[in-house]
């Protein structure tokens, strides 16, 4: 009597005969050859951005003159102000000034007025995000002077006792 052998009982095998092996290594290696080729690419590609960032220093602020920052949005230093800390310039595509000053509290609504005679009148209500006494938001069409090189500027003050006043300026391109 002789056995016949039954299919089925193959390992991985069935009426069809033993499944995959070969399939899958040939998947495994469609897949595996290009992501080898394209990762070196990649990171180059990767390393050449993270270089050209570098080189272009646009999280970087420089100290300037307070004369300089103050000019870009229109204005000029006030008489008897005195720079708190240091001017400063950042940019990349846009470039963004600040500086910051002490004066007297009783001339600050007149060097504004002075500075951006066609602003509308500084306010105390909309100072967004800080705690101002006072604020002035010129831009383009808004009383931003035609010499100014800014298209935006952020006159932020706050009183500091009876007779002085911290000013925060800002000046910047969009």
């Amino acid at each position: 009597m002789r056995r016949t052998r039954n299919p089925a009982a193959l390992p991985g095998g069935g009426p069809e005969g033993p499944r995959g092996r070969t399939r899958r290594g040939l998947f495994a290696a469609l897949v595996t050859l290009p992501a080898l080729v394209l990762l070196p690419l990649l990171v180059a590609f990767a390393s050449i951005l993270l270089r050209a960032s570098d080189d272009r220093d646009e999280g970087r602020a420089d100290a300037v003159p307070c004369s300089e920052a103050l000019a870009f949005g229109g204005a000029a230093l006030p008489d008897g102000a005195r720079p708190v800390g240091a001017c400063l310039r950042q940019g990349f595509q846009d470039t963004h000034y600040s500086a910051a000053f002490r004066m007297p509290r009783t001339g600050v609504q007149g060097w504004l007025a002075h500075t951006y005679p066609d602003a509308p009148a500084p306010g105390t209500a909309f100072c967004p995000g800080e705690d101002a006494d006072l604020c002035l938001d010129p831009g383009p069409g808004q009383g931003l002077p035609a010499g100014a090189d800014a298209h935006a500027v952020q006159v932020r003050v706050v009183y500091e006792g009876a007779g002085t006043a911290l000013v925060r300026f800002a000046s910047f391109t969009v």
